[in-house]
């Protein structure tokens, strides 16, 4: 059976920090802990799940401290987690399987990370992350924010699914002062730091700026092309904050440079168009994100709705402004099978009894 040393840092995590080892300690084989400067109670939270705690100091660099972790692990594959993740019980079995058959060549085992939730508790955005990593000095993290490991040799896809779920929030200028402290010392940021730098300004209204960074990103040869995708989607959503629509609607466009429609960003075309009350072009969108491909292999970012509910529910309304309301009702009601409990739909389906509309 295959044998698991997860590998954490933490600090001051004492809120999140038992729950998360609940959630896997009868699963893994060693618990390695890496406290990067502590003041709370997480250190003696730690030392009753393992007695493999160690200091290490921060550099600003999460890859440095990932990296010490892993270097302390001894079993098969390293497993990361953050404090404020947790693995459902309903996941155990496939865990427990996974262990038991996982072949011997596998280098990497890339596992679904929902990190938002719906009104119902279901998983609203989500992607793969590499989760169990041969224990291997070739495979290390790198980039100091938005850290990764970059996937090669023989690379598997499982359904197992994390969650990340903060009870306290966290620092959110942390990133972007990251980022501002490598730019002031003179580092250049290569591309995908390029891309995450962009988000960290938009996280802080600083639109312009990052319009200008994104701007840059795209306009290179090189980047991965779901980041090249995702960046027309947020870079557009600066233009929209600053009030220039063209460039919005533009930006959005742009991402049809890359690859097939993207549902996301089909769903925020449609918006466009539906806000400028341009009812029938909203209805293509949004028809051609119910026909869009969800590809959860992509490595992307992925909003389940804009495959399903959010465009049945938008064209619900562009049919019933442009008269239609029979065909508006029927999509409420398919709206109505991915979420019964929506309140967007339970509204719309008292509107149409209303007027008595079959």
């Amino acid at each position: 059976m295959t044998t698991i040393s997860l590998c954490m840092i933490v600090k001051n995590e004492e809120k999140h920090l038992a729950r998360c080892l609940d959630s896997v300690a009868k699963l893994v084989e060693e618990i390695i802990i890496v406290d990067t400067g502590s003041t709370d109670r997480t250190v003696e939270i730690a030392s009753r799940y393992t007695s493999k705690i160690y200091s290490h100091p921060w550099i600003d660099d999460f890859s440095d401290a990932r990296n010490y972790s892993f270097s302390k692990a001894s079993m098969d594959y390293c497993m990361w987690m953050d404090a404020d993740d947790i693995l459902e019980e309903k996941e155990w079995e496939k865990f427990l399987q996974l262990k038991s058959t996982l072949a011997l060549d596998t280098d990497i085992v890339m596992m679904k990370y929902n990190t938002a939730f719906d009104e119902a508790g279901n998983p609203s955005f989500s992607y793969f992350r590499e989760r169990w990593i041969k224990n291997d000095s070739t495979y290390r993290w790198v980039g100091a924010v938005h850290e990764i490991i970059p996937p090669k040799g023989n690379v598997i896809y499982s359904d197992i699914s994390f969650s990340h779920k903060k009870i306290t929030a966290g620092n959110p200028d942390r990133n972007l002062k990251i980022y501002q402290k490598m730019l002031a010392s003179g580092k250049k940021l290569d591309t995908r730091q390029q891309y995450y730098y962009g988000r960290e300004l938009y996280y802080h209204h600083q639109y312009q700026k990052a319009i200008s960074i994104f701007e840059d990103f795209l306009a290179s040869p090189e980047g991965w092309i779901e980041n090249k995708i995702e960046a027309c989607s947020v870079c557009a959503d600066c233009y929209y904050q600053l009030g220039q629509e063209e460039s919005a609607l533009l930006t959005l466009l742009h991402s049809l440079c890359f690859d097939l429609p993207r549902a996301e960003l089909c769903c925020q075309i449609g918006k466009h168009f539906l806000e400028h009350d341009n009812y029938h072009n909203a209805i293509f969108w949004y028809e051609a994100a119910l026909k869009a491909t969800k590809n959860e292999y992509s490595g992307g970012f992925i909003l389940p709705d804009c495959y399903d509910y959010i465009p049945l529910l938008q064209l619900c309304v562009c049919y019933d402004k442009i008269g239609d309301r029979q065909k508006a009702k029927e999509y409420n009601d398919r709206a109505g099978v991915c979420k019964p409990f929506s309140k967007a739909y339970l509204y719309n389906k008292q509107y149409f009894e209303q007027l008595q509309i079959s």
